[in-house]
């Protein structure tokens, strides 16, 4: 359960950045043109779901979904148990006003295990919503089941449950491709090999995590069709952790000739996959593209108006940003100065989206269960 947010002084916030926000830069970056962090809204709906995790920005308006608002799912029950939340929320970030999207049982049962909302989402321009399951029946990963992919249609109702060999655990954000009528998706998968970790101590890592490549077909007037699930990365390292469930491979962004980046949460560093879009065998975990330095369990990937990528840390406040062409780290920035973790903002930060206009981004604050906006 995380600890409450503490009040900071000014004096103290202004102490944070300036020792550790801005750090020495070589090159124009775009986390040193934004100035501010403004808190938009709780995430909290009415059947009190916390832990925000997943983070999308609606790009186009269908039934109740509309363009420029913000979904957001839930991954923890009201009682704070972790793989138990079932709630995906729309925010307004002008009117800042929070609606409920979508709700869905905790038992479901075409989904095995039930339901617990990751940080895997997609929205698609036709109005259809992808988003993933990593379920528990008891808040830890002894009780996980394989989980699902969820779709529901523009009204915020479940169309489809979606199972698979190849999705077990679908937990990182994902990178998608939206073409209308067809779509691909890559998503991570962190279930295979995790169990319970032990009653003291740390579970032990395995290196079976995966990305696989869905194709969609997408009918005029039709929910969405799945095609062929290809595996284009595996060997990634994963492990079961009472803290934040799972530790695994949780960004994916779009990278130059069909790759993809993906952010290597315990091997702390960034991977390039290769032909990502067409291969049709496993890349294993592909070509580094930086490790270590700004990077704290790297988390959420997007890509910048720039060109380059940015991420959340998993072990402190930080948003990182990295050229992925010169394979360096550019720039890195508080975002979370949360005193009531050390670090401050540790395992606060999760989900990360563009805004539409690309001036800035959504990040969630899951210590105090807010959608906030750096801009």
């Amino acid at each position: 359960m995380k600890a409450r947010r503490l009040l900071l002084t000014a004096a103290s916030v202004v102490a944070i950045a300036a020792s550790q926000a801005a750090v020495a830069v070589d090159q124009p970056s775009f986390l040193a043109g934004l100035k501010h962090h403004s808190t938009v809204a709780s995430t909290v709906p009415a059947n009190g779901d916390q832990n925000p995790y997943a983070v999308a920005v609606v790009p186009a308006s269908a039934g109740r979904l509309v363009q420029g608002h913000v979904l957001v799912g839930n991954f923890n029950n009201d009682g704070n148990l972790q793989g138990a939340g079932g709630t995906i929320v729309q925010i307004d970030p002008v009117s800042k006003q929070l609606s409920l999207f979508a709700s869905v049982p905790r038992t479901l049962d075409r989904c095995p295990g039930g339901v617990g909302l990751t940080t895997a989402i997609a929205v698609l321009k036709s109005g259809w919503t992808i988003i993933g399951s990593l379920p528990s029946k008891d808040g830890t990963t002894a009780t996980k089941g394989q989980g699902c992919l969820l779709v529901f249609d523009a009204q915020g109702r479940l169309a489809d449950v979606w199972t698979s060999p190849k999705i077990n655990g679908p937990w990182g954000n994902m990178a998608v491709i939206d073409r209308g009528d067809s779509a691909t998706l890559f998503v991570s998968n962190t279930g295979y090999g995790v169990g319970g970790p032990p009653p003291s101590g740390d579970a032990p890592v395995v290196s079976k995590a995966t990305v696989a490549r869905i194709a969609l077909r997408i009918p005029a007037g039709g929910k969405p069709v799945l095609g062929e699930t290809t595996v284009v990365a595996d060997g990634f390292a994963e492990q079961a952790d009472k803290g934040v469930f799972i530790i695994g491979p949780t960004g994916i962004a779009l990278g130059p000739n069909g790759s993809i980046y993906v952010s290597d949460a315990i091997g702390n560093r960034v991977m390039q996959i290769p032909d990502a879009l067409t291969r049709t065998d496993s890349a294993g975990t592909g070509t580094e593209i930086t490790r270590d330095g700004f990077l704290k369990r790297p988390l959420a990937l997007v890509a910048a108006p720039n060109g380059n990528l940015l991420t959340t840390n998993g072990l402190n406040g930080q948003a990182v940003e990295i050229d992925p062409r010169a394979r360096k780290q550019v720039a890195a920035q508080w975002i979370d100065v949360d005193k009531a973790q050390q670090p401050p903002g540790s395992g606060d930060l999760f989900g990360l989206a563009m805004t539409p206009s690309g001036d800035g981004f959504y990040y969630v604050e899951d210590d105090v269960n807010t959608l906030v906006l750096a801009h």
